[in-house]
C-alpha cells in the first residue's frame, strides 16, 4: 500500500503556481521538438528546425482545442450547457485524449498542406514522441491524484486518505491506473522506436500507434474508475473504452490495408 500525499504544486508565489503536471507537458513538447527534428533528418524530410517549431505550435493548438471540445461533448455536456463560462476554464481540467488525437491529426494535415509534404511522412515520426509525452502526462495525473483507479486489495494499491493537498479524493485503496497508463504509453513508445528504422509502408507507424493505443487503453480502463458524471455505460464499460476500442479496430483495419497494398 502506498499513501498518496504528494503536493501537485511545485512552486507557489502569490497567485502564481508551477505545477508538476504543466512541467511534464512542457517537457513532452520539448522532447517532441528535438525528437521530431532528429527523425525528420534521418528520414530526409524537407523541413527545417524552424518548421518543426511551427509544427509544435500547430499541435499545441490542435490538441488543446480537440481535447477540450470532445471532453465537453462526450463527458460532461450538460454541465457546460449550464455553465458556459467553464468551457474556457482549462485550469479546472477536462481534456480528452481522443479529442486531442483528432485535433493533432487535423493540425498535422494543415501543416503538411502548407509545407507541401505528405501527411504520413510527418505523422509517422510525430507519433513516436507523442507516445513518450503521454507517458509523462499520466505521471502528472498521478501526482495530481486524478483519474485514479478502482478499489483493489493489491499490495501496490494507492490510499488517498492522508492527502492534505487535494480535495474530494476517494476512499478505499485504489489501482494506480495512472501508472498503468504511463507504462502502456511507454511500451508503445519503445515498440515504435524499435520499428522506426525498418522498411515499412507509409502510414504504418501512425496506424500502429492508433491500434496499440486503442487496444491498451481499452484494457487499462478495466482498472480505472469511470468519470463520476457518467459512471458505467451499458452496465460495465467506460466512456474511455467506447472511444478507444473503435480506435483499435480502425488502426488494425488500416494496418491490414497497408499490408495488402505492400504486396
Amino acid at each position: 500500500m502506498f499513501f498518496h500525499n504528494i503536493n501537485p504544486v511545485l512552486l507557489e508565489i502569490g497567485p502564481f503556481q508551477i505545477r508538476y503536471y504543466g512541467l511534464f507537458y512542457a517537457l513532452g513538447f520539448l522532447i517532441a521538438y528535438f525528437m521530431i527534428s532528429y527523425l525528420a533528418k534521418r528520414k530526409e524530410l524537407p523541413i527545417t528546425k524552424d518548421d518543426v517549431a511551427d509544427f509544435i505550435v500547430y499541435e499545441i493548438v490542435g490538441i488543446v482545442l480537440g481535447a477540450r471540445i470532445v471532453y465537453i461533448l462526450f463527458y460532461n455536456l450538460q454541465f457546460y450547457i449550464q455553465n458556459p463560462i467553464e468551457i474556457f476554464a482549462l485550469w479546472h481540467g477536462g481534456l480528452s485524449f481522443h479529442g486531442g488525437l483528432l485535433g493533432a491529426i487535423i493540425a498535422t494535415y494543415f501543416f503538411c498542406k502548407k509545407k507541401k509534404i505528405e501527411f504520413y511522412d510527418m505523422a509517422d515520426i510525430a507519433v513516436v514522441p507523442v507516445a513518450l509525452a503521454l507517458a509523462f502526462g499520466r505521471i502528472g495525473n498521478f501526482i495530481n491524484a486524478e483519474l485514479y483507479g478502482r478499489i483493489t486489495n493489491a499490495p501496490w494499491c494507492i490510499d488517498y486518505s492522508k492527502n492534505k493537498f487535494v480535495e474530494n479524493l476517494p476512499s478505499g485503496c485504489r489501482h494506480p491506473s495512472q501508472i498503468y497508463e504511463s507504462m502502456k504509453n511507454l511500451a508503445i513508445f519503445f515498440i515504435l522506436w524499435f520499428i522506426k528504422d525498418k522498411k515499412l509502408p507509409k502510414g504504418f507507424m501512425f496506424w500502429s500507434f492508433v491500434a496499440l493505443y486503442g487496444l491498451f487503453r481499452t484494457l487499462v480502463e478495466f482498472f480505472r474508475q469511470p468519470d463520476g458524471q457518467i459512471s458505467f455505460i451499458l452496465g460495465y464499460f467506460t466512456m474511455g473504452q467506447l472511444l478507444s476500442f473503435p480506435l483499435f479496430l480502425l488502426g488494425a483495419f488500416m494496418l491490414f490495408r497497408l499490408k495488402i497494398k505492400a504486396r
